[in-house]
């Protein structure tokens, strides 16, 4: 009786183990380390990877869930890339871009999320007519965040280093070991964004015009930033069609404000810009949304297009 009773509890036992260690490599922490004891980091889209690269450093495999060349907006995830992102060991995203990346965030079961959304203010661009620091067309698409407010945060580097600091203390939380090493280039990271706003202030400070007409409203904060008057073509949506009212509203536009370049930009289709550009007998330039790096972008990084767009809107607005 003595000896059934061991191997009834050795097995219970025995099948304890086996349970817990099932659901072991079910959490979604199992998978939250490199071979080599690196944090995975998924990211949604560029600018979030670009973030989680430079203050993760060394001790961080970044996976960065939109490739090169396609529109941040549109992105619908694969089985694989939804099962990966629930194996993060953190992820940084930005909340109300990207409708099928929220929802696999949410449904990830992951502990260490930076949504750049709640980690500074965001407002309302894009619906304004004849607002004060810009307008746009009439679309309103999937791709403004929660309420109606837009997400384009991180073409303004004051906004940028804001996330950059809450993405810092998201990494940190994931892995308390390199904390001090996570803040060191945040510090870092947050010092080349101060000087890049000043770059952009000084650069932008004598001007003959304020007014940039671009094919979508993604330069809004960048706009208020730095005083100028945004006129987009097409509202938030990069693929959305101009209404012949707008096209109207634009031509007296660009002579009232002696606006002299329409810009595209390097991922959606310039076709209406040129359009555009050619009924008013404007110059085209490229002013880039940096939602993505490709071969064809002015740049090879965050700062290096940014650059280029602070060259490509003094040239434009006539700086001194």
């Amino acid at each position: 009786m003595n000896i059934r009773r061991h191997i009834i509890t050795s097995t219970l036992a025995g099948v304890s183990v086996l349970g817990l260690l099932a659901l072991s490599a079910c959490s979604p922490e199992s998978g939250a380390r490199t071979e080599d004891g690196k944090l995975r980091v998924t990211a949604s889209f560029y600018p979030m990877e670009y973030l989680a690269q430079q203050i993760g450093g060394k001790h961080v495999e970044v996976t960065d869930l939109t490739k090169p060349g396609v529109e941040p907006h549109d992105l619908e995830l694969t089985p694989k890339q939804t099962g990966q992102l629930g194996e993060s060991g953190a992820i940084v995203y930005l909340k109300g871009l990207q409708p099928a990346v929220d929802a696999a965030v949410a449904q990830s079961g992951v502990k260490h999320v930076a949504d750049a959304a709640a980690l500074t203010s965001l407002e309302k661009h894009g619906t304004e007519v004849d607002g004060h620091h810009h307008t746009t067309g009439d679309n309103h698409s999937h791709s403004e965040s929660e309420g109606g407010k837009d997400p384009h945060i991180w073409l303004d580097p004051v906004k940028y280093a804001e996330v950059a600091k809450g993405v810092n203390k998201t990494l940190a939380q994931a892995d308390p070991a390199h904390k001090a090493d996570f803040q060191k280039n945040t510090d870092a990271l947050v010092k080349k964004l101060d000087g890049l706003n000043k770059e952009f202030r000084d650069g932008l400070k004598k001007r003959s015009s304020d007014t940039f007409l671009t094919t979508h409203a993604a330069f809004g904060y960048l706009a208020e930033r730095y005083g100028l008057t945004e006129e987009a073509i097409s509202g938030l949506d990069p693929e959305a069609e101009p209404s012949a009212h707008r096209i109207k509203d634009l031509h007296t536009l660009a002579t009232e404000h002696h606006v002299s370049t329409v810009f595209f930009e390097t991922i959606a289709n310039p076709a209406t810009a040129k359009a555009l550009a050619g009924d008013l007998h404007l110059k085209t330039d490229v002013l880039d949304p940096l939602e993505g790096i490709t071969g064809k972008s002015r740049g090879k990084d965050y700062f290096g297009v940014q650059r280029a767009n602070l060259a490509a809107l003094q040239k434009a607005l006539g700086s001194k």
